[in-house]
């Protein structure tokens, strides 16, 4: 009987955060960068990769298609009001876009499960998707990664009144939320068989789920969970220190050795001239964590 007080309070923040993540129509969300503040990225003019059957087919329409999240605060998220996408990942797929040749602003977004980011990119529903997806050998045998572009690692969300969880050797007997099919779901499963493990499309759906008591614990990597945290800093923390590495990287066709190599390319060029730091410091970088210096890309042998 004295939980019901509690889950109804934790139901009024579920709709408090819901609703500071959707704002009046027009308005980005809250503690999000407005688009003045956002870099512009100057379009590569002349550029052609005639050998990527991706970007001639992107070309032929006049923009990319892309992969992204839409729940995950400062790295890809919707905006419900006008459907507008914004976050650090996003700024990473724009900046490809115009280094390969297109223009950003015409980039048609949609939004893939983590379980269907490998499907996507096979049957060509988007060209491209970028979305805290950890680059590992399993996955290169599906498909291709540009980067690594970030460099995060898994750790903990917990409501702030819990004093039990200090780190994932504390997760025995505790029920533990992670998108399914992503690489922290797999780590949990795997390394701290003793949790109990609750699956859902999204991290948005868990964070509802810590909220109202129905888990104890998100994992997730570091950089989505501050996101949270952040919007809802008196009801969440991070607990403990990230326990991975978690290399994110652009998934590409697998077959697209070109497209994957000048993505490389461009993803050097923007680090190297300042966009990359820029983008993560309008984005991410409003989390309270400082821009962290990029990791190398990995030319690693084509397919």
């Amino acid at each position: 009987m004295m939980r019901k007080p509690l889950q109804l309070l934790a139901a009024l923040l579920v709709s408090a955060l819901a609703a500071t993540a959707c704002g009046k129509e027009g308005s980005p969300p809250t503690k999000g960068p407005s688009g003045d503040e956002l870099p512009k990225y100057q379009v590569a003019q002349g550029f052609s990769l005639p050998d990527s059957s991706t970007w001639n087919k992107a070309r032929k329409r006049g923009h990319f298609v892309v992969g992204a999240k839409e729940d995950q605060p400062y790295l890809g998220e919707k905006n419900p009001a006008n459907g507008v996408y914004s976050g650090f990942d996003i700024e990473v797929a724009k900046m490809i876009s115009a280094s390969l040749g297109l223009d950003p602003k015409k980039i048609s977004f949609r939004t893939i499960a983590s379980a269907n980011r490998e499907t996507a990119l096979q049957n060509g529903q988007i060209d491209y998707y970028v979305g805290t997806y950890t680059i590992n050998d399993n996955r290169k045998k599906l498909v291709g990664f540009a980067g690594p572009y970030y460099m995060a690692g898994q750790s903990l969300l917990v409501r702030t009144d819990e004093d039990d969880i200090h780190g994932p050797g504390d997760l025995a007997g505790k029920r533990v939320c992670s998108a399914a099919g992503s690489t922290p779901y797999q780590r949990i499963q795997a390394d701290y068989p003793k949790a109990e493990l609750v699956a859902y499309d999204t991290y948005s759906i868990c964070v509802d789920n810590l909220l109202t008591f129905q888990v104890d614990a998100v994992t997730t990597d570091d950089a989505i969970l501050l996101g949270f945290a952040a919007k809802a800093p008196d009801e969440l923390r991070t607990a403990g220190k990230p326990f991975s590495e978690e290399p994110y990287g652009i998934g590409v066709p697998r077959s697209d050795n070109a497209l994957r190599a000048a993505m490389n390319d461009a993803l050097e060029a923007r680090q190297k001239n300042g966009d990359w730091k820029r983008a993560y410091e309008a984005t991410l970088g409003l989390s309270g964590v400082p821009a962290p210096k990029p990791p190398a890309v990995d030319r690693y042998p084509a397919n």
